[in-house]
């Protein structure tokens, strides 16, 4: 009967966090249109904004993580408007990423801007990379450079340790993904963690016992 009744919660979890990630995405979970929309409008009527139930998965969370995942949220829905190159350098990357549209280019230089003040502080934003871990808790071995640019940003960052330096172009390509994909990338990186367990890497404090692939945040 216990293992019955801990199994049966392991399910509700799992589909708790399945509905969260369908919202945070804006992608129906066997709902429809209308449905959604009104889950939407009230979240963000309570003021959670349109990422709220991603948010909830943050490996850590702190005051700005409500603002920085709306960025996210932001970036992922127009990905198909953001340019996005990445040059491997011996030492570490150089990435641009930029867009025509004014509102997007100016949700790029916000996020870069937002993401390497976390990465300064060691704040970490994080959902489900394999990388950001290793780049928060090397930050002192990483020099960046950021330039800002009309249509967004680009970003130099390096290294003396190899093994950032790999963490730094593997965080690179995932951001990459994201960019080339959007929600489709966003939502295989849930799913991904959610297959580790409902509960890995959730609340407030807490660190992942272990990480799925993908990105959940960037540092760029």
């Amino acid at each position: 009967m216990k293992r019955s009744i801990q199994i049966t919660a392991g399910i509700a979890s799992a589909l708790a966090l399945s509905l969260a990630t369908a919202t945070a995405l804006g992608q129906p979970a066997g709902m429809g249109p209308g449905m959604m929309h009104g889950m939407e409008h009230g979240a963000a009527a309570a003021g959670h904004g349109p990422m709220a139930g991603a948010t909830a998965l943050l490996t850590k969370q702190d005051a700005g993580s409500s603002a920085d995942m709306d960025l996210v949220h932001d970036l992922v829905m127009n990905h198909a408007k953001i340019k996005r190159t990445v040059t491997n350098l011996p030492n570490g990357i150089r990435t641009v990423t930029e867009s025509d549209d004014p509102k997007v280019a100016q949700s790029i230089k916000a996020h870069v801007a937002s993401m390497s003040q976390r990465l300064k502080d060691g704040r970490e934003f994080n959902i489900f990379s394999t990388t950001l871990p290793v780049l928060f808790e090397n930050r002192d071995k990483i020099k960046s450079v950021v330039e800002v640019t009309e249509k967004g940003s680009i970003v130099t960052r390096t290294s003396t340790d190899a093994k950032v330096v790999a963490a730094l172009q593997g965080h690179a390509a995932e951001v990459t993904e994201l960019a080339q994909e959007g929600p489709v990338a966003m939502r295989r990186g849930m799913m991904a963690r959610m297959a580790m367990g409902p509960h890995v890497g959730m609340g407030p404090d807490s660190a992942p016992e272990s990480r799925a692939p993908a990105a959940g945040g960037h540092s760029h």
